[in-house]
């Protein structure tokens, strides 16, 4: 054996280690982020939703990696929502507390994955997926020259030609797709958006399923099934980014996650902080690493946590601030600690108007907090659509469905629920005597975690019985972008506004 190495000769010797250490050392991994755009869990094939089929390659995909059934954004509201993945900060320690950038001293993952020598890029929603303005993407091109957002084709041309010129660069990638599906405006048949494809399919309102959290009606029947039409061109352009990437010949180096970027765009869904709002289907393939086909049903992730962990995946260092922590145990099929429960806000919506909420929640209650309740500020969004109307017509002949319009425009200061047994959060038992333990543990947690983050909410919450001094809290914290309702103001100026039915707005 000895003689045999001298055969080769030193420099055959040397290549010869060059090519053991290489086949030892660990492959630089790519991440891949896809996303949607106010996509319902409830949706979801994978996830128990329906009608089944909607979401044929999601359910695939599913089978490659692992679900995790306690997940959640921080803000279900499209710009807050990836200003948190982009950071891993809550919106009021990065300064992204509504539409705007994070400050300018917080680290984001563009610049993070930059100088670590990667080559970044987006496609689609640009500027709600760019933390701050401290770093460019490398390659990057938005709604218009992506079909209106809502072109399979158009998506894969685009991811082909930025693996390939990963690939030409010879550097590891940091690629965030992100889907305009299915966001407003849904898929009517027959009228398509300049640039944009038809869905694979088309539903009727027959097939439409309705979420438990508003009422089965003619027109919600219809819109819904207006919005599965969006669903499965999504479905169709998470396809076609995945066939890019399989074709780059990336896929056995590539950490694939996909999520939503919060609740479908409902009444008591998106920009709000229900069960529905934040609870988000995501999915997670780490070829060699997570085992296929499996389910994480007792662990709770968060938008937070998507930074820090993928910043450990591929050994890069992590800011000394960040209010997330890694997963990378759960993908291990490992336990972690801590993971029992979620912390998740509102601050303004589009348009700027301050419509701040805090929620917490764990496997069975939710606790809500909505500073802003006073019996006269009238909450609007631009979420609405037809299902709003018609239940506001609907509401004149029907007590049930009033009284559910009430609470959705007024709110309460507190909300309790069962998420166990009343998962679209229809009965609130915060003044249930049966269920003051529960209030009260959640309500101490929620002080926990403002003082712990530095909410400045906390005075609110703490003085949250004290009308005055509530609302004092709320001037000083967003000025005046809240401003107390009143029915004058309301029957004037329409408090809270129409907003414009675009993707612009969130």
């Amino acid at each position: 054996m000895i003689k045999s190495i001298k055969k080769i000769g030193l420099a055959s010797l040397a290549a010869l280690s060059l090519t053991t250490n290489a086949a030892n050392k660990p492959k630089v991994m790519n991440i891949l982020l896809i996303t949607a755009d106010d996509l319902g869990i409830g949706s979801i094939g994978c996830f128990g939703g329906k009608p089944e089929g909607l979401t044929p390659n999601l359910n695939h995909f599913a089978t490659e990696g692992i679900r995790f059934y306690h997940a959640h954004v921080n803000a279900a509201i499209s710009s807050p929502s990836r200003k948190v993945l982009g950071t891993g900060l809550y919106g009021h320690n990065s300064g992204a507390m509504g539409f705007m950038p994070a400050r300018e001293d917080v680290p984001g993952v563009i610049e993070l994955f930059k100088n670590a020598g990667y080559m970044t890029g987006v496609l689609g929603k640009v500027g709600h997926s760019t933390p701050n303005k401290r770093a460019s993407w490398d390659y990057s091109f938005d709604q218009k020259d992506l079909g209106n957002g809502r072109s399979p084709d158009i998506y894969y041309q685009r991811c082909k030609t930025f693996f390939s010129q990963c690939k030409k660069e010879g550097k590891p990638f940091y690629f965030m797709v992100n889907s305009h599906d299915p966001h407003r405006p849904f898929q009517i048949p027959g009228e398509l958006l300049d640039g944009a494809q038809n869905p694979s399919k088309f539903y009727t309102p027959q097939e439409a399923v309705i979420p438990g959290f508003i009422p089965d009606l003619p027109d919600v029947r219809k819109e819904l099934s207006y919005y599965q039409n969006s669903v499965r061109r999504l479905d169709d352009t998470f396809s076609k980014v995945m066939l890019a990437l399989e074709e780059s010949g990336y896929k056995d180096n590539t950490i694939v996650m996909f999520l939503s970027d919060n609740g479908i765009s409902l009444p008591f869904a998106k920009c709000n902080t229900y069960l529905a709002s934040t609870h988000t289907p995501w999915i997670v393939s780490w070829p060699g690493v997570v085992k296929p086909n499996t389910v994480d049903s007792t662990h709770f992730i968060s938008g937070i946590d998507f930074l820090p962990t993928v910043l450990d995946a591929t050994g890069i260092k992590k800011p000394e601030k960040l209010d997330g922590s890694s997963f990378i145990p759960l993908l291990k099929g490992q336990s972690q600690q801590g993971r029992d429960m979620v912390f998740t806000q509102i601050d303004r919506q589009a348009g700027d108007q301050a419509v701040p909420m805090r929620c917490i929640q764990d496997a069975k209650y939710g606790f809500i907090f909505t500073p802003w309740s006073d019996g006269f500020f009238r909450y609007r969004n631009n979420n609405e659509g037809m299902t709003m109307k018609a239940m506001e017509a609907a509401a004149q002949t029907d007590k049930n469905i009033a009284e559910r319009v009430k609470i959705y425009r007024f709110r309460v200061l507190e909300e309790l629920y069962n998420l166990d047994s009343d998962p679209d959060c229809l009965v609130n038992l915060i003044d249930n005597p049966e269920y003051k333990m529960e209030r009260d543990r959640l309500t101490s947690e929620m002080q926990l975690w403002m003082k712990r983050t530095g909410d400045p909410l906390l005075p609110a919450f703490e003085n949250r019985y004290d009308d005055l001094a509530r609302k004092s809290v709320l001037m000083a914290v967003y000025g005046s972008d809240f401003e107390p309702g009143t029915k004058e103001k309301n029957k004037m100026k329409g408090k809270g506004g129409k907003l414009k039915n675009t993707d612009e707005d969130e």
